[in-house]
């Protein structure tokens, strides 16, 4: 960023926060506003918030001192105007507003005791600079200590550094469509005439995104087809454990965890490696899925592995696993980080002998002295939290192992189509028979004090209840002093008995486990909580939810955080608590979860309401932001892309002919290397 002229080190940082850390990472950064300078009246008709362009003399400077401006009062042959300026040197303004002299003059008018004045105008130019003003001038999402004009100069050096390249977009389609080229598309974004071209409609817009989902349809196309290049094992069990072990279960699979278990059953006894991904909503019974295929790979004389992003979660899924294979005679194994010393040695030993035929853990599992006798199939929890070296580094501690990706967080099928696309899909849309259905409302902050009473009624006849605390502006540490000063306040109250627990992110792991080992059993009623208990954490007993500030939540977190309760047989309650007044987005986002409780219905309508760039939050869903397609606005492209990454591939595998070459540079543009490394890679 910094070989751009004019940009330093500081500005560089600032302009890396904003946009990233590279030049093309500018060419991106699209304009969301713009502002119309084209207005020039005469200073006598000026009206007061207007912002004009306007040919002024500079009559003489009036210095400030103490709070008081310095001023520079110029006229145009109708009537005076001035310029207010704070904290800035006077002989650069005499330098810039020499008196005599005539400037071009652009900015927001304000009067003051019916002065028209301009504080700190945007542009002021020599006369026969007039051209460096733009009748239209693009605006930019900015971030703390970075002026607009920094960014729009940097912006408009990359757009001029953008060169011609090879058309990488299929002939008939471009016409077809009336797309301009990469380069004229990059000019047209970037030189906005009206409110219009901001429109994902535009040509130059779509072209553009065209480009980076096609970018994405041809680095999952590549991921896929090497993939299905690459020998796997033929893993197929006999059946005899997942009989024993659904004996003892106490309930019937659903049709949807028959047909996922089928799914993985299949790939795993196909002469390629399984990449498959089973998506279910909260409570859908993914563990269970998961167990049933890990016993086909014991069942064949091998081990599996099942990852989690955390030690609670490890330690959940091991608990649960540990119950559901007893009936079996499977000994369960977990290693995280907190086993050391001798324990820590006898479990790797028992992984290395191939003793213990199923092993759950953290990212301990990953550490160079966790060697497996026979790893035949590795399960990633929660798989959006790993990066995808971590995902690869498990499945890499066995020959041609299997891998099994599970997600409680529902994805769009756009999204994923255009992210996940090299990935075989399974989806749990039912729910285990017996789980009621939460009751859920909406109430104001003002009623907050009648929640407190009714959650302490509720705790004195032994319910145990969540209070998560809003998200301030995704500030991880404003969150935190949120949910310890309502901690403070609910754990002082009688009602309470002092039961009250905490747990945030910042805690350690083993102070977090202690909480949260406190919560699910007798240590404590009321857990007071940031997100973090938003994924994994399953505490039947709890049936109560409330959840501050409300509408500060993307739908899918609201919709993951609810499904913490209502894992029992008890009826349960999440209380939305909300803001006034609410604007039509956030009262919208409530009534659908007041509706619903299918989570791929609500990851749908998270998408149509946030975009594909915000849902899910990016911090949390783990899938890379698009950054110039709107994937409700252009939806229908994903399909034309989809076929057309495929055909290119049929035709063109190592991409070496010429719209191949075209291509390499698409990927390369948008980040996908990696995609290129596999073509080289075979």
């Amino acid at each position: 960023m910094t070989t751009l002229t004019g940009i330093g080190p500081n500005l560089g940082r600032l302009i890396e926060r904003v946009a990233g850390k590279l030049i093309v990472d500018l060419l991106w950064h699209l304009p969301t506003g713009l502002i119309d300078r084209s207005d020039a009246p005469p200073v006598a008709e000026i009206e007061d918030g207007a912002i004009v362009t306007l040919k002024l003399t500079v009559e003489r400077h009036e210095p400030g001192m103490g709070r008081r401006p310095y001023r520079v009062i110029c006229y145009d042959g109708t009537g005076f105007i001035t310029l207010i300026y704070f904290n800035v040197k006077s002989d650069y303004l005499e330098r810039l507003l020499p008196v005599g002299a005539e400037r071009i003059v652009s900015g927001k008018v304000e009067f003051y005791v019916g002065i028209p004045q301009i504080a700190h105008p945007d542009h002021v130019v020599a006369v026969d600079q007039a051209d460096r003003i733009k009748p239209i001038e693009p605006t930019y999402p900015l971030t703390a200590g970075l002026p607009p004009r920094v960014l729009q100069r940097a912006v408009a050096s990359a757009v001029e550094c953008a060169p011609a390249l090879p058309e990488w977009i299929d002939g008939p389609l471009r016409r077809q469509r009336g797309w301009p080229s990469w380069q004229d598309a990059i000019a047209a974004v970037h030189a906005p005439q009206g409110s219009a071209d901001l429109s994902p409609s535009t040509p130059a817009r779509e072209r553009l995104a065209y480009d980076e989902i096609f970018a994405s349809q041809l680095a999952v196309a590549l991921v896929r087809a090497r993939r299905q290049r690459r020998r796997g094992r033929k893993l197929e069990g006999s059946g005899e454990l997942a009989q024993k072990i659904e004996t003892g279960f106490g309930f019937a699979l659903t049709q949807s965890q028959r047909l996922a278990v089928a799914e993985i059953a299949g790939d795993m006894k196909a002469p390629h490696q399984m990449m498959r991904l089973l998506q279910g909503d909260v409570g859908s019974g993914k563990t269970v899925v998961a167990l049933l295929a890990m016993l086909i790979a014991v069942e064949s004389g091998a081990q599996a592995a099942l990852m989690a992003p955390t030690e609670v979660l490890a330690r959940q899924h091991h608990a649960t696993l540990s119950r559901l294979a007893a009936p079996a005679g499977i000994e369960v194994a977990l290693l995280t980080g907190r086993e050391r010393g001798k324990p820590r040695e006898a479990l790797i030993a028992g992984i290395a002998a191939g003793t213990l035929p199923i092993v759950v853990g953290t990212h301990a599992l990953l550490t160079t002295d966790v060697v497996f006798r026979d790893l035949a199939l590795a399960v990633i929890d929660e798989q959006h939290r790993f990066g995808v070296e971590q995902r690869l580094a498990l499945s890499e501690k066995g020959k041609a192992t299997d891998t099994l990706l599970m997600s409680a967080t529902p994805i769009p099928r756009t999204l994923m189509m255009t992210v996940y696309g090299d990935l075989d899909t399974s989806r749990l849309v039912e729910k285990p028979p017996g789980r009621q259905k939460i009751d859920t409302r909406a109430m104001p902050l003002e009623r907050s004090g009648e929640i407190v009473e009714a959650v302490a009624r509720a705790v004195s006849r032994g319910a145990k209840a969540y209070w998560i605390c809003p998200m301030v502006e995704e500030s991880e540490t404003a969150d935190l002093a949120a949910a310890e000063e309502r901690y403070r306040t609910l754990a002082a109250m009688p009602a309470f008995g002092g039961r009250v627990g905490l747990v945030h992110g910042r805690m350690k792991s083993a102070d977090k486990d202690r909480a949260m080992a406190d919560f699910a059993g007798a240590g404590s009623d009321l857990l007071v909580a940031t997100t973090v208990i938003e994924v994994g954490i399953d505490v039947a007993a709890a049936t109560i939810m409330v959840i501050e500030h409300a509408e500060r939540f993307g739908l899918s977190q609201l919709h993951q955080l609810r499904g913490r309760i209502g894992r029992g047989n008890e009826a349960s309650t999440c209380l939305l608590l909300y803001q006034s007044p609410l604007g039509a987005i956030a009262h919208e986002r409530l009534s659908i979860l007041r509706e619903t409780e299918d989570g791929f219905r609500i990851a749908e309508e998270d998408l149509r309401l946030r975009g594909g760039g915000e849902v899910l939050g990016t911090r949390q869903s783990g899938l890379p932001a698009l950054r110039l397609a709107d994937l409700a606005a252009h939806e229908p492209l994903i399909a034309v892309a989809h076929d057309d990454a495929r055909l290119v591939l049929t035709r063109d595998p190592k991409l070496d002919s010429e719209r191949g070459a075209a291509l390499r540079t698409l990927l390369y543009l948008f980040q996908r290397d990696e995609a290129v490394q596999y073509i080289r890679a075979g």
